[in-house]
């Protein structure tokens, strides 16, 4: 991992390495303990990313059934750990829709309010468990409240960051720091190695943004939750094994480069 000292006014961000079975509010006291002002669940922790057999119908019908609404239980123990301990909560859910559910992520303040709904928009539409989902059309950006003044936040989930069309919404809307729940094989798969976490870096470097990957641990994935920021330097990473990875982003800094990189951020196709 590279190193970076922050002196500078900074973000910083916690990554919840964990799975579905994780004692939820814990993991976002521990976040607040860390003087963290966000901490970022992995993709669909609502139910584990869990998987159903495609040719089975029935297991598909129970898999769409166990979806959350927005203001049920799953969301408000989150809504209300957010509130507890004054911190910024990512929260990632199966969304219950008709005609099909939705892989969704929420921005909750310190207040416990959604601030920012964002729904994946580049499904894995050829395999389950999302073949069963609908996919997200759009891509927002906010202006969170931080210790350190107001941070524009936007969200990915997972596949989205490969591809250019969501990162070119959230860079003409603004953003400053990208907050990605994932679940996938980031620096270890077998076939293609650390290609994902490359793209995480290039991206960053290529948008003048701060990017925060939070992963689920082996063995379901490879963990290797990762910070980068906007020149694609690698500030945190976690290991293998659950954790809760914890990485600082110069906002000073961030800010005086998308000022002089300011070229990146205004190409024709944005």
């Amino acid at each position: 991992m590279e190193e970076h000292a922050v002196t500078g006014p900074r973000l910083r961000i916690a990554l919840a390495q964990v799975t579905a079975g994780a004692d939820f509010d814990a993991v976002v006291g521990r976040a607040a303990g860390e003087g963290a002002d966000v901490v970022v669940f992995p993709e669909m922790i609502s139910n584990g990313y869990a998987r159903f057999d495609p040719a089975d119908p029935a297991a598909r019908a129970a898999w769409i059934e166990a979806a959350e609404p927005l203001d049920g239980a799953f969301i408000g123990r989150f809504r209300a750990a957010a509130r507890r301990h004054g911190i910024a909560v990512v929260a990632t859910l199966l969304e219950r829709a008709a005609p099909q559910p939705f892989n969704a992520a929420l921005l909750i303040d310190t207040s416990g309010e959604i601030v920012l709904h964002q729904r994946k928009r580049h499904i894995c539409f050829f395999d389950a468990p999302e073949e069963a989902c609908a996919a997200g059309d759009r891509s927002a950006v906010v202006r969170l409240p931080t210790n350190a003044g107001e941070v524009s936040v936007g969200m990915m989930i997972c596949m989205d960051r490969e591809y250019s069309d969501v990162a070119d919404d959230l860079v003409r809307q603004g953003a400053e720091v990208v907050l990605v729940p994932n679940s996938c094989w980031l620096r270890d798969d077998p076939e293609i190695g650390d290609v994902r976490l490359c793209g995480v870096r290039a991206m960053a470097f290529e948008t003048v943004m701060a990017i925060a990957v939070a992963n689920y641990p082996a063995p379901k994935d490879d963990g290797h939750s990762v910070v980068v920021d906007p020149l694609g330097r690698i500030v945190a990473m976690g290991g293998t094994a659950p954790d809760l990875v914890v990485g600082d982003i110069d906002l000073e800094a961030l800010r005086r480069l998308q000022k002089s990189e300011w070229f990146r951020r205004v190409s024709p196709q944005r």
